[in-house]
């Protein structure tokens, strides 16, 4: 049996039109400054160990919304069967370029076809802030279905009260997405919702590149 796919949201090809235009200025952002790769970050590349570390043996690993590769790359050195995939295929291409050795593809994380209990984690890494509030809950009920019992799911997002629409990012490039920020109490219960057990919580405060953040990994019940 597969996990049932989600709703489409309505401004999917706008996003996806978005990241494709900054990819290629993301992709020499993170080479050159460091920011956005886990290694700069001793919390945020503890939290991807630990992660690791948990769901290591378990089976293989998804990286939905991979960006250029980073994450994906890292849990690969780490030893774990993983692959990513993003909505953009520019993202796709740099992470391909960047990453020979690892597996990437093209698709939105409201249109993966996943078996049930066929990973044995997934990771949505800074990647699900653009699913809109009604479409966010369906799709953590895909991951939550699609993992084997024991494997586990970690996720960081943006945290606040409103949500910011974005007109231009990284190094002006005209953008247009939404940024849907979540209060952690109410971020943690969708998860557990979903059919997860929460087992760790991070808490980031703002810094120069970004607002206050929220790391949260999931375990699916034995």
């Amino acid at each position: 049996m597969r996990a049932h796919r989600t709703d489409r949201p309505a401004d999917l090809d706008v996003v996806r039109e978005s990241y494709d235009g900054v990819a290629d200025n993301y992709a020499h952002m993170v080479l050159t400054t460091g920011v956005g790769d886990i290694r700069t970050h001793p919390w945020l590349k503890a939290s991807i160990d630990a992660f690791a570390d948990t769901v290591s043996g378990l089976g293989p690993v998804l990286d939905v919304g991979c960006g250029p590769g980073t994450v994906t790359a890292y849990l690969a050195e780490r030893g774990l069967d993983v692959s990513g995939v993003d909505l953009s295929p520019r993202m796709i291409e740099n992470a391909r370029r960047l990453h020979p050795r690892c597996r990437f593809a093209v698709s939105s994380a409201t249109d993966l076809d996943l078996a049930e209990a066929s990973l044995g984690g997934v990771l949505g890494w800074w990647s699900l802030f653009n699913l809109p509030r009604d479409v966010l809950p369906q799709v953590l009920a895909l991951f939550a279905r699609a993992l084997k019992p024991g494997g586990h799911f970690i996720t960081a997002t943006h945290v606040g009260d409103e949500d910011a629409v974005r007109t231009e990012a990284y190094g002006g490039v005209p953008v247009r997405w939404t940024t849907y920020k979540w209060r952690p109490e109410p971020f943690v219960e969708l998860i557990e919702r979903a059919g997860l057990r929460p087992v760790a919580e991070l808490r980031l405060p703002a810094d120069e590149h970004s607002g206050p953040g929220l790391v949260v990994m999931a375990e699916k019940p034995r």
